[in-house]
């Protein structure tokens, strides 16, 4: 337990409500300042900018943006965010969007879709806004053996694969199941694929086992030196074959079909 706290980032200490925006601006500050966790978010940014290939002249929207940078990889995503931030562009709910019908190329989610408490309501809201052929690209907790524990015994949120799709309602933040994107895409797949025959799942992958448990995530301390990063990726690129054990994130892409 004593190791525990001394892990803890001095400045996470005493950080209890998630709602509040100043928390969101830390967990900037944090990210800017972690070269290992800045480079594994890169990483990730980068997933979204293969999914979407010649993004100039597009409308991309990244949804809960929080402390994220998406911008200094892909200049022209629209940042937003539930909560009143200031490096967001645009302040909105995942059910009551504003953009037309038929408008969006992409949106883009990173540890988004756990939080939203209606899950059905945003992707009927996410399909009125996507053109044909549009997609949602999605990086979320992955419930694999490694995943669940994890989740399970050292993280703040629930993570509960028993659960339904939708959440209590508490805050913007601070609600949230880690396991929601398992029960809906994979434990609930036939039901996704009723409910929403125009949204095809086109992939999912688990991945990243090492990297965001050693770059400490937005409350403990880095845990191995910056410079180690391409180590741990070649590692991780080893392990490729059992992610479906060890992967702590999963990615998840859907496009909109003519119908």
């Amino acid at each position: 337990m004593r190791i525990f706290e001394w892990l803890k980032l001095p400045e996470t200490r005493g950080v209890e409500n998630l709602d509040d925006p100043s928390t969101t601006l830390l967990h900037t500050e944090i990210i800017q300042k972690k070269p290992f966790l800045k480079k594994l978010y890169i990483d990730f940014y980068k997933q979204f900018e293969r999914a979407m290939p010649s993004p100039e002249n597009k409308v991309l929207v990244e949804l809960g943006s929080g402390g994220g940078f998406i911008k200094e990889v892909i200049g022209n995503v629209i940042t937003s965010d539930i909560l009143e931030l200031p490096n967001v562009d645009k302040v909105f709910s995942a059910f009551e969007m504003p953009f037309a019908d038929g408008s969006v190329d992409a949106f883009f989610m990173v540890d988004v879709l756990h939080h939203i408490t209606d899950a059905k309501a945003f992707f009927t809201e996410a399909l009125r806004c996507l053109k044909v052929s549009g997609k949602i690209v999605m990086i979320e907790p992955a419930n694999t053996l490694l995943g669940r524990f994890i989740y399970g015994n050292f993280h703040h949120e629930l993570f509960d694969p028993e659960a339904g799709w939708n959440l209590e309602d508490i805050g913007p933040l601070s609600h949230g199941n880690g396991a929601l994107p398992w029960i809906i895409f994979r434990r609930d797949r036939k039901m996704f694929e009723n409910e929403f025959p125009s949204l095809k799942i086109i992939g999912m992958h688990n991945h990243t086992p090492l990297r965001y448990l050693l770059s400490g995530g937005l409350r403990l301390r880095q845990l191995m030196p910056s410079c180690s990063y391409p180590l741990i990726k070649t590692i991780e690129w080893i392990l490729y074959p059992i992610n479906g054990l060890v992967g702590m994130f999963q990615t998840i892409e859907l496009e909109k079909l003519e119908v």
